[in-house]
């Protein structure tokens, strides 16, 4: 199964040439051009990956796609894609899970994507392995009468 990424960006240079990229690398990708046409998608289909410009129609409209993406049941990893790598931990309190700082070469942001998904995936797996046993210890009390 190919994994599916939605790539925002408001320049469309970098959505062609970056989608190129990781379409050659097996990856099958969705673009948008703005947060609200991201926010769209996202509630559209399903996605293992956002990655997402910073600063499209706003100063934060990142924020507003990872957001979005935070919110949809599949949980999708979430990535800031910026020019501006000074942004503190501001991109980790807003949800994001990776900081990618362009420009980026090419082999060093699919390794990052690569990392990035396999960490993601083991965390959700954990997840569901939790909330599956405590599912299973909560149904399996025994009920004392009165």
């Amino acid at each position: 199964m190919r994994r599916r990424i939605l790539l925002v960006d408001d320049e469309n240079a970098i959505l062609l040439t970056l989608k190129a990229i990781l379409e050659m690398n097996g990856f099958d990708v969705d673009t948008a051009g703005s947060a609200a046409e991201a926010t769209r998608k996202l509630g559209a289909g399903t996605y293992h990956m956002v990655i997402t410009d910073l600063k499209m129609e706003t100063e934060n409209a990142g924020y507003e796609v990872i957001h979005a993406a935070r919110q949809q049941s599949y949980d999708p990893a979430t990535a800031i894609l910026t020019a501006f790598p000074t942004l503190g931990g501001d991109w980790q309190s807003q949800g994001a899970q990776q900081l990618l700082v362009k420009p980026v070469g090419t082999e060093e942001l699919l390794r990052q994507i690569e990392v990035m998904l396999i960490r993601h995936e083991d965390a959700k797996q954990k997840r569901a392995r939790a909330a599956s046993a405590k599912s299973r210890s909560g149904n399996g009390k025994a009920r004392v009468a009165s």
